[in-house]
């Protein structure tokens, strides 16, 4: 929380560097809190991805003083914007870096993941957002159509949770780049409906793996699968739910902006994502999985929730006659 705070309040370069790095070591224990072999492999990619990122980072922000003589984030000359741009795509696992994403995912538990899709996005986020005037908006529309892309396709024939949610997330990055091309106020209310839709999907799925693991999940509770499910579809921005608002305003944005070609591409591009939470929804809730071993006993096994799942589930599904307010006040 702190090393968030610091970055984001933050107007000199090493004061953000200083918080990115704290960011960074302190997500790492958490991640080997499990001891497991998987786990400490993931830490590790981890802890060199964004070491790699942060190091650009300071050798952008020396050079930008070099150069103007100041350290302000708000003044930086081109090239380094376009090495921090470049170290910030890395350290959201946006394409084209963006191969370390699902594995070190695939390595942590739920809760853990949860955190590295939301939380940790915040301050590389706001280190984008502050540099916006001086981004190059054709290679930050060409990279969120990217990101779109390789997160809609690549994540179709995944079995696993955490990397199917992994790659939703890489697409979900795709349309806060295009956002944060069009508008500072839209990347805003963008990250925040990700942020929430993201954290009601991962809330009631802590317990689960696999797919199949979903599935048993029905004798045990058929409500918060259902609300899953339906949460999963706000996710991949199927009006009239929370989760088409950002790309309904965005899409928008660009038609006005004298884009539909892009804007068309972008929407073609969703596609792939919302087939495959269209695909887990049926999978969990219109079929049975072929062991059924599980399923007949699963309502034996107390699972816990975590808190609040509930409130959150509501909200990323009937936010969306908030729109005009939402987008008012961000």
């Amino acid at each position: 929380l702190t090393s968030t705070i610091i970055t984001v309040s933050s107007n000199h370069w090493l004061l953000a560097w200083f918080g990115l790095e704290l960011n960074t070591l302190s997500i790492l224990p958490a991640i080997m809190k499990s001891h497991h072999p998987r786990a400490t492999e993931a830490a590790t990619k981890y802890f060199l991805i964004q070491v790699t990122a942060a190091a650009m980072i300071l050798l952008a922000s020396m050079t930008n003083a070099w150069q103007t003589g100041q350290w302000t984030i708000t003044h930086p000359t081109t090239t380094t914007t376009l090495m921090t741009t470049t170290a910030i795509m890395l350290k959201l696992g946006a394409a084209p870096m963006y191969m370390w994403y699902p594995h070190v995912l695939q390595g942590t538990t739920m809760n853990i993941a949860m955190l590295i899709s939301t939380w940790q996005k915040i301050a590389p986020l706001a280190l984008l957002y502050m540099t916006y005037n001086h981004l190059n908006h054709t290679t930050m529309l060409l990279l969120g159509l990217t990101s779109t892309m390789l997160g809609g396709w690549a994540g179709l024939n995944q079995t696993q949770l955490r990397t199917m949610m992994a790659f939703s997330s890489i697409a979900h990055m795709g349309w806060l780049i295009t956002a944060m091309t069009l508008s500072p106020s839209l990347t805003t209310t963008t990250m925040m409906i990700y942020t929430l839709t993201t954290l009601a999907t991962f809330m009631p799925l802590t317990t689960m793996n696999t797919l199949t693991t979903v599935g048993t999940m029905w004798p045990l509770s058929p409500i918060t699968l259902v609300t899953t499910m339906v949460t999963l579809m706000s996710l991949g921005g199927l009006p009239p739910l929370t989760g088409f608002m950002p790309k309904w305003l965005i899409l928008k944005e660009l038609l006005s902006t004298g884009l539909p070609l892009f804007a068309t591409m972008l929407l073609m591009s969703s596609l792939p994502s919302l087939y495959f939470y269209i695909r887990l929804a049926y999978m969990t809730m219109l079929t049975t999985p072929p062991t059924t071993t599980n399923t007949e006993y699963k309502w034996r096994l107390k699972t816990t929730q975590l808190k609040h799942t509930t409130p959150m589930i509501t909200t990323s599904m009937l936010l969306l006659p908030m729109t005009t307010t939402l987008y008012t006040i961000t």
